[in-house]
Order: structure tokens, then C-alpha cells, then sequence
């Protein structure tokens, strides 16, 4: 027989769909830890460790003397783990969109060859994708695919399905290598994402292996204001 879920889960679940469904927006002002205490008829520590944990995720913030409000949250993905944004962002409750700018093949600088690890001037696929959430550009994505393990990449509608679920359905991910770094948007960039050239951005040079073979490198660039990234270990 399965246990209950916690209490303090429940006022969670509250809070969340209230700020998910949009009946409780951005700098709205939540009941105190008292009167959730009172209308979840748990201890006010209970209550107070589901407000903890939202302040912590980002939900809420804590303001002395005024009380708990919504967040406006920023985009967020784990370094740990590779995700697809389009569910990320779905997951929070927003819409996702995404515009193609190229999907071409292309012959591999020295660069690209490198990160790839095949012959400079050989044939790879390119995609370059702005990812929005609600509109607002959130992600700027430059993949490149060596063609010999994804011959196929090429023809999805990169408007309805992502780089990723492309290519986790022939070969699932096994390994990954991250750099991140904090940079500045050339103008092309800072047009894609609405931005101006003078705001930080994040990059993320990500590679991708299934087993042994170097199957994907991306470079991920998002807007230093919209955007964050998480690294949880845990022993």
C-alpha cells in the first residue's frame, strides 16, 4: 500500500498550480506560513518547509517585513543531465516555439572538425534554432551532426520536434561534456535573441556520445537575464 505523499508536498502542489494556472502571476503576494498552516490544517513548520523549498527553486522569493511573492523565473536546464527544452519549457506552464534559421550541410571548419572528430572539410549537418518560451527568445542553438550515424537528421520539421528527440531516438545519450562561459553576443546573435551586444550571455559547448561514438556539438547561447544553469551532485 503506498504511503501518503508529505504535507508539506501538498501545499507545494498548491502554490505551483495557482502560479501555473496564472491565478497567482508574477509579484503576487502568497497567504503567510499561518494561514497556510490553518488551511492545510498542518504545523507551521510543515508550511514553512514547502515555502523553503519554493524560495529555493525559484518560485518564490522571501521579501523581510513584507511577506512571500511569485518569482519571475529564469529559464533553467542542469548541467548534470541533458534535457529537451521544448519539454523544460512546457513543464513550467509556457509555450514553446521554435525558428529555424538554417539546416543545411556544410563542410566542417577546423573548428567544427575538432569538436566533431572528423576531417576538416568533411561533410556535416548544421542546425541553427532560436528557441522561445512565450515568445521571447530564450536559446540560441548551433548543432552540429556527423551524417555518417544520423543520416536522416536533416529531414524532421525542426518546428515540431528538437535537435534532441531527433537524435536520442537512434542513439541514446551516454555521455556528455560540458563548457560553459560567459560571453557577449556577436550582432547577428543579439538580433536572434533580442538582445543587446553589451548584455553577458551564457554558452554552453556541449558534446554528445552514445557508447563510443561522438555523435553531436552544440553551442547553446542564452541571454544572461532570462537564463541559468544548475549542478546538483549528490553522494
Amino acid at each position: 500500500m503506498a504511503r501518503p505523499a508529505p504535507r508539506y508536498l501538498e501545499i507545494q502542489q498548491h502554490i505551483l498550480a495557482k502560479i501555473q494556472r496564472g491565478e497567482w502571476p508574477t509579484d503576487h503576494r502568497i497567504p503567510g506560513e499561518e494561514q497556510l498552516a490553518l488551511d492545510f490544517n498542518v504545523s507551521r513548520m510543515t508550511a514553512n518547509k514547502a515555502i523553503r523549498e519554493l524560495v529555493q527553486r525559484g518560485y518564490l522569493t522571501r521579501q523581510p517585513g513584507a511577506g512571500t511573492f511569485v518569482t519571475e523565473r529564469k529559464a533553467e536546464s542542469s548541467l548534470m543531465e541533458v534535457h529537451n527544452i521544448a519539454e523544460e519549457v512546457r513543464g513550467r506552464g509556457h509555450h514553446y516555439r521554435a525558428r529555424v534559421q538554417r539546416a543545411e550541410a556544410i563542410d566542417a571548419s577546423e573548428d567544427i572538425a575538432l569538436q566533431l572528430g572528423v576531417k576538416r572539410g568533411s561533410k556535416v549537418f548544421h542546425t541553427r534554432i532560436v528557441h522561445h518560451e512565450n515568445d521571447e527568445p530564450i536559446q540560441l542553438e548551433l548543432r552540429y551532426v556527423n551524417p555518417r550515424h544520423v543520416p536522416d537528421y536533416l529531414d524532421a520539421d525542426f518546428t515540431l520536434t528538437t535537435p534532441h528527440q531527433v537524435l536520442i531516438q537512434t542513439w541514446p545519450i551516454t555521455d556528455i561534456e560540458h563548457v560553459v562561459e560567459a560571453v557577449s553576443a556577436d550582432t547577428r546573435q543579439a538580433e536572434e535573441l533580442a538582445i543587446s551586444t553589451s548584455l553577458p550571455c551564457l554558452q554552453l559547448r556541449r558534446r554528445t556520445w552514445s557508447n563510443d561514438l561522438l555523435i553531436s556539438y552544440a553551442v547553446l547561447i542564452h541571454p544572461g537575464d532570462r537564463y541559468k544553469l544548475r549542478s546538483a551532485w549528490k553522494d
